[in-house]
């Protein structure tokens, strides 16, 4: 079955277009693009100073995960919202992941995915183990989550749950990857990141132990975190909004 988890550029301008995809993401969380808008290719190009492949590339992708849908006459719209509908999302995210845990432990997963999902955790190790990361650490850490996330809906041996998967995922911010700068750049990022990686592998011990309602249950606690860390940006975007002097905001706001 095709990966529910669309990879990203190959190479060259994967890091651009990751880079890409993360700043868009906060733009649309913060209002910066508002639902309705529609996005022209060539003002990001000159907005975020990458090309317009990485740029393409970050668009595609966010069309998949919800946040832009595609127009008739080409180019993408902002899709429209509210932090519920997010939150609702990660939520169904981590009760279909919990399902595909649970079978993966109860049916016995494949050797081979198991094993490749635990090279996949010591490589997110060797990024962790770094005191700070730095983007290209942080992009590495991106691509390694989608990975593993796409092992365990493998594990389930379920199509059925891995349509149902490669479906919420497509929700507004439900994607395992949907992070944002701030999430990225926040002092925590690394320590959020490591609550994260300890919650992987504790899944995927409780899996090859067939522990099937631990390995539901550790999945489902794992989608918290992000509905935890989106409340946060959320709610860092207000206070910097309230800080914002009026003169600004209203510059800002003008046409």
């Amino acid at each position: 079955m095709a990966s529910v988890y669309t990879d990203e550029p190959a190479e060259a301008g994967a890091s651009q277009a990751v880079r890409a995809q993360l700043r868009l993401r906060e733009m649309i969380l913060a209002g910066e693009l508002p639902g309705g808008a529609r996005i022209a290719e060539l003002a990001l190009v000159d907005l975020l100073g990458v090309s317009r492949t990485p740029i393409r590339a970050a668009l595609v992708r966010l069309e998949q995960e919800g946040l832009l849908e595609s127009l008739r006459n080409g180019g993408f719209a902002v899709r429209t919202f509210s932090e519920n509908d997010a939150s609702d999302a990660i939520e169904l995210r981590g009760t279909v992941e919990g399902m595909a845990a649970r079978l993966a432990a109860e049916r016995g997963a494949p050797a081979a995915v198991l094993a490749g999902a635990s090279a996949c955790l010591a490589r997110i190790d060797d990024v962790l183990a770094r005191p700070a990361l730095d983007d290209d650490a942080f992009l590495a850490y991106v691509t390694l989550n989608r990975e593993f996330h796409q092992l365990l809906s493998e594990m389930s041996g379920s199509a059925v749950v891995q349509r149902e998967i490669e479906r919420v995922v497509n929700l507004p911010f439900a994607s395992p990857s949907a992070f944002v700068v701030l999430q990225a750049n926040a002092p925590r990022a690394r320590d959020m990141l490591v609550v994260a990686q300890d919650q992987h592998r504790q899944v995927l011990e409780a899996i090859t132990r067939r522990e099937g309602s631990r390995a539901e249950a550790l999945m489902r606690e794992h989608s918290r975190i992000a509905r935890r860390n989106l409340g946060e940006v959320m709610r860092q975007r207000a206070e910097d909004l309230a800080r914002m002097p009026a003169a600004r905001l209203i510059r800002k706001r003008s046409p």
